[in-house]
């Protein structure tokens, strides 16, 4: 896959994360992802794992407010098992969540990032690329 179908891929997903936002409480590990993700037009009701209290702090929320969540922890391996663990705890409050678009975010951007935080400065990347603007590696 070369930088511009990597760039439309990735742009698709996170239109997909835009509409699940209206309905979905987006669970992110910190303020850097959430950070990342609002620069590029992502809104919504964001929790972040790691400063408010931990995966099941997470899903109670969940719980609270809608009963629905989209998990996008890093694809590192920290991030995955904070990944099976948000899945436990939101399956056992019986919350409906998505996992799919960190598991198409992680397929598109490992070989370049590890991390959500870093999903703007790669976008910033491969759309210079894109117009032959050679950017920062």
């Amino acid at each position: 896959m070369n930088d511009d179908e990597r760039l439309a891929e990735v742009e698709k997903v996170l239109e997909d994360l835009g509409e699940l936002s209206d309905d979905h409480v987006i669970l992110v590990e910190g303020p850097n992802d959430r950070r990342a993700l609002e620069s590029l037009g992502i809104t919504g009701d964001f929790f972040m794992i790691q400063s408010e209290g931990g995966p099941m702090k997470a899903a109670e929320y969940v719980y609270g407010h809608g009963n629905k969540a989209v998990i996008l922890t890093d694809w590192d391996r920290r991030g995955g098992v904070i990944a099976r663990e948000l899945g436990c705890q939101l399956s056992s409050l019986g919350s409906d969540y998505d996992i799919g678009v960190r598991a198409r975010l992680s397929a598109l951007c490992k070989k370049y990032i590890k991390d959500v935080e870093s999903l703007d400065a790669l976008l910033e990347r491969l759309r210079c690329n894109a117009i032959g603007i050679k950017g920062r590696k």
